[in-house]
């Protein structure tokens, strides 16, 4: 008896010990069959196939001043779903999600008409304040975003998060810069270090041609934990009729060659003169895949500024031309073959210096507020939807940035295996500079239990 216990209390014991406690993951969803999207070089990719993005951006009722999740009701997203394959896209981008809800019956319903999602992680109530970033940027804030990814990393039609859409929306409040790549090394590290597959994680920039491709190498210079998976720009400067050189969009093409990750449109679609989506052809065409990976036309519902492919009136939808000329314009244009053009290395730019249109010098970062880096290990818990108290003036002393952050100080601390996607701009290595431990191998762990049993039933053998 006293040697069984000894065993049960060596075995009570190891199972107690920190080693043991890993790092949470969720178990997959009704989604797991379809394939991730993933990264290499300046592309996506769907397996060993280019990916090109089709969509639309989806967020019914935005234009009502009432902040709804429209991927949450089942019923008007399952309506809407027919509409989406009926159009023949395979992305939508929805702006605002309540990450307290369920949203298992909407990706099922996306994830069987073959569509990704494409989310932006802020809320109207939880996000930065351009006015007010270093405030703004605080653990109240961090822990929503958290707990968004929580409620979709395991979603494998959960294509990619956006840490912010036009942040930085003039000339005069580019000093949000590092807030927003905060952010999103934040994110990525939040991806990593509780376990889930490697998730893209961008930003979305606003129609400003004087800091829109200095915020892209912004994005993309500095370490590589800190560093966006991709780059979305919103472009409304091809207007029916128009070309390459008349749109400018020739000039993009040369801005953004070389760019080392993927480039895509998250807005696009201008509504002078007849909306007939000429656009399409191009962005399609080898004239800019070698560069850009498709885009999503802003936007699926009529919200009161003529952008809408369709009204919806209660329950009932109608489609508007714009609708029926985008569904002509998918349908005509296939993409190109084989790599499309696109580069497989991936490169980081040098960092802007600072000028007239550009506020910042380097590429320091203000440090993860303390509280919330501590969501790294223990995990987000329950986010606070859309009924929160919000996060904009919640900063204080306690919960906002402690300071400048040590370079590399994002990079993932732990590995998990709830996914196998990858992405060639994501770092997995560790970090000397966190204190976050890494989860345990349990592999080695089991081998080190068997073999401490077995050395102690020898000696009971003896």
């Amino acid at each position: 008896m006293m040697q069984k216990i000894s065993i049960a209390a060596l075995t009570a014991a190891l199972l107690a010990s920190p080693v043991a406690a890993g790092t949470p993951v969720l178990k997959e969803r009704a989604t797991s069959t379809m394939s991730p999207i993933t990264i290499t070089g300046n592309a996506f990719y769907n397996g060993t196939d280019r990916f090109y993005i089709r969509g639309v951006d989806y967020q019914p009722g935005g234009g009502t001043g009432t902040t709804t999740d429209p991927i949450s009701d089942a019923t008007t997203c399952k309506r809407d779903v027919q509409y989406f394959s009926e159009l023949g896209i395979n992305t939508i981008r929805v702006y605002t999600v309540d990450n307290t809800a369920n949203h298992d019956e909407c990706m099922a319903a996306l994830e069987a008409a073959g569509i990704y999602l494409v989310l932006d992680t802020d809320t109207p109530k939880y996000s930065l304040n351009r006015n007010e970033p270093q405030e703004s940027y605080n653990s109240v804030y961090l822990q929503s975003v958290f707990a968004t990814i929580d409620a979709f990393a395991n979603y494998t039609n959960t294509m990619a998060f956006l840490s912010g859409n036009e942040v930085i929306n003039d000339a005069n409040n580019t000093d949000c810069a590092p807030y927003i790549k905060a952010v999103t090394r934040d994110m990525k590290q939040y991806i990593g270090d509780r376990g889930y597959r490697s998730i893209p994680v961008g930003y979305s920039a606003a129609d400003v041609s004087s800091n829109q491709f200095l915020m892209a190498e912004y994005m993309n210079c500095g370490t590589s934990d800190a560093r966006g998976d991709f780059y979305a720009i919103n472009d409304y400067s091809w207007c029916d009729p128009s070309s390459m050189t008349t749109s400018g969009w020739d000039v993009l093409v040369q801005n953004y060659t070389g760019y080392g990750v993927p480039v895509f449109m998250s807005e696009f679609g201008c509504i002078t003169n007849t909306r007939n989506f000429g656009e399409v052809a191009a962005l399609y065409s080898t004239e800019m895949t070698g560069v850009f990976s498709g885009g999503l036309v802003y936007e699926y519902s009529e919200e009161g500024n003529g952008y809408g492919l369709v009204t919806i009136s209660g329950s009932s939808v109608t489609t508007a031309s714009g609708f029926n000329y985008l569904k002509s314009a998918y349908a005509s244009v296939a993409n190109p073959t084989g790599l499309g053009g696109a580069t497989t290395s991936t490169g980081s730019s040098e960092c802007p210096t600072s000028n007239a249109d550009w506020a910042v010098s380097g590429s320091s970062l203000p440090a993860i507020p303390t509280s919330a880096a501590a969501y790294m290990s223990t995990g987000a818990g329950t986010g606070p939807g859309l009924d929160g108290s919000g996060s904009q003036d919640a900063g204080s002393s306690d919960n906002e940035s402690p300071g400048t952050a040590t370079a590399g100080s994002g990079e993932v601390t732990a590995t998990g295996t709830s996914g196998s996607a990858t992405s060639t701009s994501t770092s997995t290595s560790k970090s000397s500079a966190s204190s976050l431990a890494p989860p345990p191998d349990m592999a080695a762990f089991s081998f080190l239990l068997i073999t401490v049993v077995g050395f102690v039933g020898g000696i009971m053998a003896l």
